[in-house]
């Protein structure tokens, strides 16, 4: 979905070193099939001076090793440069934790399995996707429910 705001404008995307491994390997081979250059990598060492290159950053809150930070300063640090900023969260986190809207996401994604659907019941299990209003319209697969546009469409 980053790529795509960008249009295909922009063909890098930089995702932390600290998501769990099997999304980095999803996420790899997704880039690998439409041709996006993937940096994985310490958020800390994000290029910042060719970050008008990259179409996104993804970063896990709590990460793979269960660590919590805050990530508005780098949010608002990617709007300046235009970078889609997405945030992959533990649902049931957030009860306790600021949630990715509120420190600046564009994207929040993560899966709702905790929610009370036991490993044992099969899959797949539910995740939860949100962005923001601006990118509602580049959302993947379809939006549930009535939806209309400014024109009534």
């Amino acid at each position: 979905m980053s790529y795509n705001v960008h249009k295909g404008k922009r063909n890098s995307y930089f995702v932390s070193e600290t998501l769990f491994p099997q999304t980095i390997d999803v996420i790899k081979t997704k880039c690998h099939a439409i041709g996006i250059d993937l940096h994985i990598g310490k958020v800390e060492d994000f290029p910042w001076a060719k970050a008008k290159d990259y179409c996104g950053l993804m970063i896990q809150n709590p990460d793979n090793f269960g660590n919590v930070k805050d990530y508005s300063e780098l949010s608002q640090q990617l709007k300046d440069s235009n970078c889609v900023f997405t945030i992959v969260a533990d649902i049931l986190s957030l009860n306790l934790i600021k949630p990715p809207g509120r420190m600046g996401a564009d994207i929040a994604v993560g899966s709702a399995q905790r929610m009370g659907i036991p490993f044992g019941y099969g899959g797949p299990h539910p995740g939860y996707f949100a962005c923001i209003d601006k990118f509602k319209r580049q959302m993947p697969g379809r939006i549930m429910g009535i939806s209309k546009d400014m024109h009534g469409n």
